[in-house]
């Protein structure tokens, strides 16, 4: 256990040394901090504006620093060579796998953390309504969980592809899980539906990450709207989530344990 919170705190550290994601993260505050003053542009009502543009910010920005986080983070090992140095001592390639990823975590948990901050203070600031607060806080917690997931996709995909393939190999599987996953669900859970397109459907289902369960703004953004059971809803697709990003490891492990370095 030693060996990887060894490395986790080590990449923690790397990650927030590195001026790109620094970069990323500023970027992101700035749109926080200036989305009030954008929300005017807009005829719709301006509490749904503000807390749409606040979440659009986060998870946008969450994404981009999970990706690009993860895609150097074992080949730059390689490359400089320093991974011989770490594996040349006790330290097993899986548990140098987890730590890294773990570190990443925490430094995407970190980042997120700032930019919530940022958002319920810039939010207070514009409504003047700390009880709805709490509330709009749980769109982030949920974007944490499907970070997670997209961090750990790249570190699976980490381990046999180039940065440039898995950057857009990553950000592909996180727009079709985001945008498709519904879809394919409805397909296959419609009667009508041939039972070619039933079992591809389930298929895809299987195994395209289903992003799209962490996308819960809209009741949040639009009070009128509601998630059934909210409480059931969000500890199931956080235990999917955690089943998933096991399963990732676990795949990346195996493959990253084969590979010569």
């Amino acid at each position: 256990m030693r060996p990887i919170i060894s490395i986790a705190s080590t990449t923690l550290g790397e990650a927030i040394r590195r001026k790109v994601l620094l970069i990323i993260l500023l970027i992101g505050i700035l749109f926080l901090v200036i989305a009030p003053g954008l929300g005017v542009l807009s005829a719709r009502s301006e509490t749904t504006v503000l807390r749409g543009m606040l979440l659009g910010v986060i998870q946008l920005t969450s994404a981009v620093i999970a990706v690009v986080l993860t895609v150097y983070m074992i080949p730059n090992e390689i490359e400089r060579r320093t991974i011989y140095t770490i594996l040349s001592k006790p330290v097993q390639r899986w548990q140098f796998l987890v730590g890294k990823y773990l570190g990443a975590v925490l430094s995407l948990g970190l980042m997120m953390v700032l930019m919530t901050t940022v958002m319920a203070f810039t939010f207070y600031l514009q409504q003047r309504d700390f009880t709805a607060v709490p509330e709009l806080v749980k769109a982030p917690v949920m974007y944490f969980v499907q970070m997670s997931l997209l961090a750990a996709l790249a570190v699976f995909f980490s381990t046999f592809v180039a940065p440039l393939v898995n950057f857009f190999l990553s950000g592909g599987m996180y727009i079709l899980g985001s945008l498709f996953n519904p879809f394919f669900q409805t397909l296959d859970q419609s009667p009508t539906t041939p039972i070619g397109a039933k079992v591809a459907a389930k298929l895809v289902n299987v195994i395209l990450p289903n992003f799209a369960n962490y996308n819960v703004q809209n009741p949040i953004i639009n009070p009128g709207q509601s998630i059934a059971n909210e409480g059931a809803y969000y500890f199931q697709v956080s235990i999917y989530g955690l089943f998933y990003i096991g399963i990732l490891l676990v795949g990346g492990i195996l493959v990253f344990d084969r590979r010569e370095v």
